[in-house]
């Protein structure tokens, strides 16, 4: 089934089971998942600040390769249940969603440079034979379909797989990052939007970020459809 004919066809909303048309969720569970646009947040990785400052903790040393981060949700209940779907689930019902949710927020804060090339963070082979299917790339495919961007799932590759890193803290993970990623494609003078799932400590999109700027990346905005509330 084609994703315009999709998006027109009646369905359950993935939260609550109310009818609605095509891959979205109901008003109510929207305006819970979305939360409040107006709560400041770390303009570099996008972590909800508690307090009056214009820098998490984390932002305020070394400059990150990529320029900014944006989120469509914190990854808490409600929200929560819909990267679950994709990732765990495997419910490739719910990547449309994502990427919705996901291009609503990249138009509230006009983040997307003319040309700007969607590049989804690749997986890694266990992941890949564990689901069939990456996340990132089943977003990414979403998301330039609804910003009419595009897209590339063959630039950015793995030299290596790491440990799976629900498990481990902050300086484990980016250590364990650190030169993962290579890119396979001359970026020179491109802006490129660089799709992930799930952003915990920036770890990921850091290498990442990284191997794009020495292809020739001009520069790298993350978009990502959850941003945990808490640094690990």
């Amino acid at each position: 089934m084609g994703r315009g004919l999709f998006a027109r066809v009646p369905c359950d909303c993935p939260l609550c089971g109310a009818r609605v048309r095509g891959a979205r969720l109901c008003e109510g569970c929207e305006a819970d998942v979305a939360g409040d646009p107006s709560v400041p947040r770390c303009p570099c990785c996008a972590l909800r600040l508690g307090l009056a400052a214009p820098h998490c903790v984390a932002c305020l040393g070394p400059p990150r390769a990529y320029t900014r981060t944006i989120a469509a949700f914190d990854y808490e209940p409600p929200a929560d249940t819909l990267i679950s779907q994709l990732k765990t689930q495997l419910r490739l019902s719910a990547a449309p969603v994502l990427a919705r949710l996901l291009a609503q927020a990249v138009r509230r804060q006009e983040a997307t440079p003319p040309g700007m090339l969607l590049i989804p963070v690749p997986s890694s082979r266990a992941s890949l034979r564990r689901r069939g299917m990456n996340p990132a790339a089943e977003i990414a495919r979403g998301l330039a379909a609804q910003l009419a961007l595009p897209l590339t799932c063959t630039a950015l590759r793995r030299r290596r797989d790491t440990p799976r890193q629900t498990a481990l803290g902050r300086r484990a993970r980016l250590s364990g990052a650190a030169g993962v990623f290579h890119c396979a494609r001359d970026l020179s003078g491109r802006h490129v939007g660089l799709v992930d799932d799930v952003m915990t400590t920036g770890s990921t999109a850091q290498a990442a970020a990284k191997a794009l700027r020495a292809a020739g990346a001009a520069s790298v905005t993350v978009l990502v459809a959850a941003r945990t509330p808490q640094v690990a």
